[in-house]
């Protein structure tokens, strides 16, 4: 088994009065850090190994990333989702916008924007089925 690589991060703002769920998109597609390489396939719910990450790296390079203050985003615990690529396994990790409202400025700096997991139509098939794992945790 391959050493697993950086994990990517879903981003996710949940409106706290209306429930409403957005997931960022980013140019190069909903997983924030880096995309996944060409090849990749979703690794079966049940997949588990020993390794666990904190998300707080990530998450830093992703505000980072975003021009946003250090404790914008948190993470969302108990999700985790595993990506068999070339290079070895990756998790990708669920964290969220920590503000009353989605941070649009900073998704437009980035060229980036804020969708419903109905407007995912454009993504791969890979990332579909991780916004709707990351939906179906959200929501139960």
């Amino acid at each position: 088994m391959m050493t697993p690589v950086q994990p990517r991060l879903i981003l996710i703002h949940k409106q706290a009065t209306s429930g409403r769920l957005r997931f960022l998109c980013l140019s190069s597609g909903v997983l924030a850090c880096e995309p996944l390489p060409p090849l990749s396939a979703m690794r079966d719910e049940t997949y588990s190994p020993r390794l666990q990450f904190h998300p707080m790296g990530a998450i830093r390079q992703a505000e980072i990333q975003l021009g946003l203050a250090a404790g914008a985003i948190e993470p969302v615990s108990d999700f985790q989702a595993w990506v068999d690529t070339p290079e070895g396994d990756v998790p990708v990790l669920l964290a969220a916008f920590v503000g009353i409202d989605p941070p649009f400025a900073a998704a437009e700096r980035s060229h980036a924007r804020f969708i419903a997991i109905t407007e995912s139509r454009q993504l791969s098939e890979l990332e579909r089925n991780l916004l709707r794992r990351a939906y179906e945790h959200l929501l139960g």
